[in-house]
């Protein structure tokens, strides 16, 4: 199903719950994509997939929401291989590529308990469980 009217202006109905309390930008960029992507592919998983690819090259998931990344690119091992066989596992929108100091902020936005002594990859999987609860909340 179309993720855009006839003026190419996101259908609210039809965004994840996510995008929509995410900013205008975000919310275009997924609905465009997807529509591209149903007509290569179809409609379902593939489409979503790519869809939220280009969403996670400008975004990262904070809580229940997305919001811009301070510099576009991959965000994860997964978008880094890309295409149809992409390898490795997704951060679930984390930016795991961003510096230990971001992801120790955004930790801090959470309030992900025992963020101080975490490694990098700790923080990531803190703040994807953070993210979800933060998510189901919201529903």
């Amino acid at each position: 199903m179309p993720k855009t009217t006839a003026k190419g202006t996101p259908k609210q109905d039809e965004l994840p719950s996510t995008l929509r309390r995410s900013d205008a930008k975000a919310q275009r960029t997924f609905a465009e994509t997807h529509d591209a992507a149903a007509q290569t592919y179809g409609e379902g998983e593939p489409a979503h997939r790519v869809a939220y690819a280009a969403l996670k090259h400008s975004y990262e998931k904070v809580g229940d929401h997305w919001e811009p990344k301070a510099r576009r690119g991959p965000s994860d091992e997964r978008a880094l291989s890309g295409g149809p066989n992409a390898r490795g596992e997704t951060a679930e929108g984390v930016d795991a590529n961003a510096t230990k100091k971001h992801l120790m902020e955004i930790a801090r936005r959470l309030d992900v308990r025992g963020r101080s002594t975490m490694t990098k990859a700790e923080l990531v999987e803190a703040i994807k469980k953070a993210n979800r609860r933060e998510t189901r909340r919201s529903r």
